[in-house]
């Protein structure tokens, strides 16, 4: 049974750690302005503007000097739940 639980979270880790790569990349690309009609950057964006949504409208204080913390609350979230979990269920 430790094996299939430990198999489960190093798979949920590496789900979040693929995760803060797109929120990462897609927070570079920002500052690029791409063309919006790429489908790489289309499939970025849908997999991160949801959660980017979602953050500012619980969060509006994250938009500072028309600078957005969002993608960095997301990773340091995501992180913290990464560490807790690993922690947590592998001792």
């Amino acid at each position: 049974m430790s094996a299939f639980i430990y198999s489960i979270v190093q798979l949920i880790h590496t789900v979040i750690t693929i995760y803060i790569w797109i929120v990462i990349i897609s927070a570079l690309l920002s500052f690029v302005r791409p063309d919006p009609s790429n489908p790489i950057v289309q499939t970025l964006y849908r997999l991160t503007d949801p959660v980017y949504q979602w953050l500012r409208q619980k969060m509006p204080f994250l938009i500072i000097s028309g600078i957005d913390l969002s993608p960095l609350v997301i990773i340091l979230g995501l992180q913290f739940i990464d560490t807790f979990m690993m922690r947590a269920l592998l001792g």
